[in-house]
């Protein structure tokens, strides 16, 4: 009687009993795809880049779970092709139908592919006005952290077509300050006194390249010096803060003045 039931044919070619021997070796194929995945994270991923490991798991996952499917119905004589006719037929007008979600899983690839950026990455989204550090690249969509703490999710094909500025592809950085004098100060010496208190108390500014000075304006009221200095990239936060304060601090031991906006109030009545 069991073996009547299971010898019922569902449709053309297809029995209870190949579609319970299929579904075992699926699962088998689970279990082997988790095995596989183990080891592959335990041996291989730890000299592996983040995001490079998490596209790799899902590749040997879904990749071995579907070779035994495939393995399965091949075995059991079970023909596949008329759902993949219908397969393609409904992938289609759920295409149509999502294609903001298909364009949004499309781009996440392409941006697992060609790492325009990666996961840890401090990234400035220009065209969302989006700045931080990008903790995730999911399926659909990206997780950027901002230096507030709180979490941006934009959509994968959004980050794919927006202008990245990446702040980790290059070893240097440079950031730039302007600090005025006095109309009655001597440039020359104003900018030897600044360049020597940099190379003396700013640890982390580099020499090659060298700070760089200019005249970027003959203000209404001050010379103004625009100063750019090069630094290793993550001395950011050592650097900075400390920049202003000992530029600040030379000019006033040399006697160099910084001047400030002063106005005349004239209140219209003759003396």
């Amino acid at each position: 009687m069991v073996f009547e039931i299971l010898d019922t044919q569902l449709m053309e070619g297809v029995t209870i009993w190949s579609l319970l021997i299929t579904g075992i070796v699926v699962f088998v194929g689970v279990i082997v795809a988790r095995i596989v995945r183990m080891i592959f994270n335990k041996k291989f991923a730890p000299n592996m880049p983040i995001h490079t490991v998490k596209t790799m798991n899902k590749l040997i996952y879904y990749g071995i779970i579907v070779i035994f499917l495939m393995a399965a119905t091949a075995s059991q004589g079970i023909d596949l092709g008329g759902l993949v006719v219908g397969a393609g037929f409904m992938g289609i007008v759920i295409g149509f139908a999502a294609q903001s979600v298909v364009s949004n899983m499309i781009s996440g690839v392409f941006l697992l592919i060609e790492k325009p950026v990666k996961q840890g990455d401090t990234v400035d989204v220009v065209d969302s006005n989006v700045l931080g550090k990008l903790i995730d690249i999911s399926t659909f969509s990206s997780k950027i952290q901002q230096f507030d703490g709180t979490v941006v999710r934009i959509p994968n094909e959004k980050m794919f077509t927006s202008n990245l500025r990446s702040f980790n592809l290059s070893e240097v950085r440079r950031s730039e300050v302007t600090v005025g004098i006095g109309y009655g100060e001597n440039i020359d010496k104003a900018i030897k006194v600044i360049k020597n208190a940099i190379e003396k108390n700013v640890v982390y500014s580099l020499m090659e390249p060298e700070p760089q000075f200019s005249i970027s304006e003959l203000g209404d009221n001050s010379v103004n010096i625009l100063i750019r200095v090069w630094y290793p990239r993550d001395d950011l936060l050592e650097v900075m803060p400390n920049l202003l304060k000992v530029i600040k601090n030379a000019l006033d031991e040399e006697g160099i003045e910084i001047p400030f906006p002063q106005r005349v109030v004239w209140d219209g009545k003759e003396s």
